[in-house]
């Protein structure tokens, strides 16, 4: 009991709740953060060694997340301890369970993330009807198939740029993790003219420095192979996408991916974050002080919420790219300038930034109900 009392401050959680339904094998929890903006929105994620803590972590990253590009949501995270890989016809036993267990959570609102897609949330949807990330079918934005998060990398990664006086054309992309965000980036960013050196998933690690062909890449990924088997550049273990020297370097896979331990072996200009939490608070105030600079994860990833925020409200497709433009443009610069003219790193400029906006939401509730 201390250890959970140890993850509530001012801000929440507002509720854990944990699933437990033996006969399926389901086990879940439930981090609903803060709604002083709105009902939670965040992702449901799927992996056999996801913890309570983790969930928490993820649950306020989308608080912030959501209050700083201004979205009338607060910050939640649902995971499932569950491997995302298992059969059809199992997981869609489980998720309906799952969904029909949180029926009655209504200030939750499931989304897809590692792990479910939008099939996952069409099965939701039929449960219950709390969901967004749906197919295009049944009314939805599939912002994996467009994109949306790689998109919103793309546009922080063209301002950070700037304040590094660093080109986008010829510039050294690495990404680690090649999945639906990771594809998505490495495609804007190598139309921007960026040269994708590396690239790593769970199999391995992939580098050339005369640049890799990122649709062929992409075609390969979608047959269900991995990066070391395309037929071009060195084959590598997975972790060593940290040492590959570059200009960018995303990561785009699971969280706390760079540590004290390792953050020195780094070899970059520009981080921007594209997974929730990949870094730690150490590692990322050591590359301050080496002077690279690093865009944190809710400013730079946002992308995939402010779609599935939009699809929420009834927009339609053609207005989510250029929202997240906007948003995620503004948000950039305006951290990165505070950052620059105040001192501090860019995740205390992004924090103040959304901390205020969720301070004062939360002055214009009435907590006694």
């Amino acid at each position: 009991m201390e250890e959970m009392f140890s993850y509530v401050d001012q801000l929440g959680p507002e509720k854990i709740i944990h699933v437990y339904q033996p006969d399926l094998d389901l086990k879940a929890v439930l981090v609903v953060d803060n709604t002083a903006a709105g009902p939670a929105l965040g992702g449901v994620r799927m992996a056999p060694d996801v913890t309570t803590e983790e969930c928490v972590r993820l649950a306020r990253a989308m608080t912030f997340k959501n209050a700083a590009v201004g979205l009338a949501h607060g910050g939640g995270k649902l995971v499932v301890l569950a491997d995302p890989k298992m059969a059809r016809s199992a997981k869609e036993k489980l998720i309906r369970a799952l969904a029909k267990s949180l029926a009655n959570v209504e200030e939750y609102i499931f989304a897809p993330d590692m792990g479910t897609d939008e099939q996952c949330m069409a099965w939701i949807k039929d449960e219950i009807g709390r969901v967004v990330g749906l197919p295009r079918e049944v009314g939805g934005i599939p912002l994996d198939e467009i994109g949306a998060t790689g998109w919103g990398l793309s546009q922080a990664t063209k301002i950070a740029a700037e304040f590094c006086l660093l080109p986008l054309a010829g510039a050294r992309l690495v990404v680690q993790g090649f999945g639906a965000v990771g594809k998505h980036v490495a495609r804007f960013l190598s139309d921007e003219g960026a040269l994708l050196v590396g690239v790593a998933d769970s199999r391995g690690a992939l580098y050339d420095p005369a640049g890799l062909d990122v649709e062929a890449l992409i075609r390969l990924k979608e047959t269900g192979a991995g990066v070391i088997d395309f037929a071009e550049g060195k084959k590598l273990d997975r972790e060593a996408v940290i040492d590959l020297e570059c200009d960018i370097w995303i990561p785009a896979a699971r969280p706390d991916v760079i540590h004290q331990g390792n953050v020195s072996r780094l070899q970059t200009k520009l981080v921007i974050e594209g997974a929730n939490i990949p870094f730690s608070r150490e590692a990322e105030n050591l590359l301050h002080q080496q002077g690279v600079l690093c865009v944190p994860d809710f400013i730079a990833n946002a992308g995939g919420v402010i779609c599935a925020a939009l699809e929420y409200q009834g927009a339609c497709e053609s207005a989510v790219l250029q929202t997240i433009t906007e948003k995620i443009s503004a948000n950039t610069r305006m951290v990165l300038e505070k950052s620059r003219d105040q001192q501090v790193t860019p995740r205390e400029a992004a924090q103040e930034l959304a901390l205020n906006r969720i301070v004062k939401a939360m002055s214009y509730r009435r907590w006694s109900r």
